[in-house]
């Protein structure tokens, strides 16, 4: 497993690696963006809703939990066709959808003007700008071209934006310079001129190859796991699942020492910040103890940074890079997601097929 600039050039076609080292210029440009797009005049929100799926979807996820210790009304992430019965003229409903045309948003976008929601999307194009024209919503568009989850920095730095606009929650500047600063740091050591024994992602993904990969992680990290786990499928084609603390210490524990097969072939990784509540890091330090008694092969990675949005960027920015080399030590070109393709096109032959 070489991992050098040659076969990574060579296998990376569409050159996500430069998508995942500008992710600190993508959070300044969209915050920066920001500052031009209309705010709609609101009222009474009770609580936020954000749709999207895959790629678009994870910035609604990473800002619920960035949140969560801050806004005054709940924030929900919604990953589906339908939408809560809960949703109506009090909502804020931010669909988020890089192409415009993700058939789920676009449906639970219906669903929410029917249910009289307030709405605010976010896009690159499509029918969503259509929609949410005839629905009386208000559209930020943005210019970036890239696959939809390497546009990370608008789908979680715009609806941020938006919200502090809007006078929900307090002004992030000082968050997003310290985030940028610390990935820029980290483009250096984990970029790909940065050789295998100096460079923590490309050894990490070493420990990752041939294995199944398991995350373990608590909240604010959750949808960071989670994005590891997109990210290792998309990136590597290789499958990941993760787990949170400190749930899965009442169920998922028990079953660590079975199947054998499953031990010897699993490499779990432990997602660890300051910003974890003290019980669940001491939860994270004793299900270590027991991942290592059971025979797996486990490392923990530590965030950077001071506040709650450096820590979880810092690790999403850690992970992308991982999943980047996995891919190269695979021989898989990380930007092509043939079945996700295969998937839409089916679906597109059997729409077709109904009308």
């Amino acid at each position: 497993m070489l991992l050098d600039e040659t076969q990574i050039d060579q296998l990376d076609t569409l050159s996500m690696i430069d998508h995942i080292s500008t992710l600190p210029e993508q959070i300044i440009q969209a915050w920066k963006d920001s500052a031009s797009l209309t705010v709609p005049t609101l009222t009474n929100i009770s609580n936020i809703v954000i749709l999207g799926m895959g790629g678009s979807a994870i910035g609604g996820s990473l800002l619920s939990s960035l949140l969560s210790t801050e806004c005054p009304v709940p924030i929900f992430s919604n990953r589906d066709y339908d939408i809560p019965s809960f949703v109506n003229e009090n909502s804020l409903v931010i669909a988020s959808s890089y192409s415009g045309n993700t058939e789920e948003t676009l449906t639970a976008l219906s669903l929410a003007h029917k249910q009289n929601a307030q709405i605010v999307t976010i896009s690159t194009g499509g029918q969503l700008i259509k929609d949410t024209k005839s629905y009386g919503g208000t559209s930020w568009i943005f210019n970036h071209q890239s696959q939809p989850r390497a546009a990370l920095g608008y789908s979680l730095i715009l609806p941020l934006i938006l919200l502090n606009r809007l006078g929900l929650i307090r002004d992030f500047t000082n968050d997003i310079k310290e985030t940028h600063q610390i990935l820029l740091h980290q483009n250096k050591i984990f970029g790909k001129s940065s050789p295998l024994s100096n460079n923590p992602a490309k050894r990490l993904a070493g420990q990752m190859l041939e294995r199944i990969v398991v995350i373990f992680t608590a909240e604010p990290l959750s949808p960071v796991a989670r994005r590891w786990r997109g990210q290792i499928a998309e990136n590597s084609k290789a499958w990941a699942q993760y787990e949170d603390i400190p749930e899965m210490n009442h169920n998922s524990v028990v079953g660590l020492n079975k199947p054998d097969a499953f031990i010897d072939n699993t490499f779990i990784l432990f997602l660890d910040s300051p910003q974890l509540h003290p019980r669940n890091q001491y939860r994270m330090q004793l299900t270590r103890e027991l991942v290592l008694g059971s025979g797996y092969n486990c490392d923990t990675i530590m965030s950077n940074g001071e506040s709650r949005l450096a820590q979880m960027l810092s690790l999403v920015h850690y992970g992308d890079y991982v999943s980047l080399y996995l891919a190269i030590a695979y021989g898989e070109d990380p930007s092509p997601v043939e079945n996700i393709a295969w998937l839409k096109s089916k679906l597109s032959e059997s729409d077709s097929d109904n009308k």
